[in-house]
């Protein structure tokens, strides 16, 4: 994401945050949680990928670290203090082999685009055209990994994973 500074004012009106003050750092805070969780898991799917694949992982890894450092300086901005990266997460599923590594990227994408339907939600202006384009690049990142797509990115299969989740582990999850 990147700082407005310096932009010519949009001709169209500015489209305002929506709930609760304080709900844009929320979401920008979770944002970043979900980079940490993607940078460390796509840390396992290099570890298992083929090698076919191996430099589309790479590119997933530096697209993810991109987002997560950017995050970190837009939270400072906001004066506020940046989420630590845990330090390990509890994967969704055991990742023993290439097929699981694609499995897990595509899972990492998914739920990476929901934080980000998220912040497209909390967020206004520049940072909401921001985490659009960070949700589309998960969503196409995704669709790469599984082969198919989805009818709303972020957003159906957000209710699955929630869901799935809601274990109450102390292990944060990727």
């Amino acid at each position: 994401m990147t700082r407005t500074s310096g932009r010519k004012a949009s001709a169209t009106p500015s489209a305002a945050p929506t709930g609760k003050p304080g709900a844009e750092l929320t979401a920008l805070q979770a944002a970043l949680a979900a980079e940490h969780a993607a940078v460390y898991g796509y840390g396992v799917v290099g570890g298992r990928i083929s090698e076919a694949r191996r430099a589309e992982a790479r590119a997933g890894y530096d697209a993810h670290r991109a987002r997560r450092d950017a995050l970190v300086r837009e939270v400072r901005d906001l004066g506020a203090e940046p989420v630590a990266a845990s330090a390990a997460y509890a994967l969704p599923f055991a990742v023993p082999d290439s097929a699981a590594a694609v499995r897990l990227a595509a899972e990492l994408e998914d739920r990476v685009a929901g934080v980000y339907s998220d912040l497209v939600r909390a967020a206004g202006d520049e940072r909401r055209r921001e985490a659009a384009g960070a949700l589309r690049e998960a969503a196409v990142r995704a669709v790469r990994w599984r082969g198919g797509s989805v009818a709303f990115p972020g957003l159906a299969e957000r209710a699955v994973t929630d869901a799935a989740t809601s274990g109450g582990s102390a292990t944060p999850t990727v």
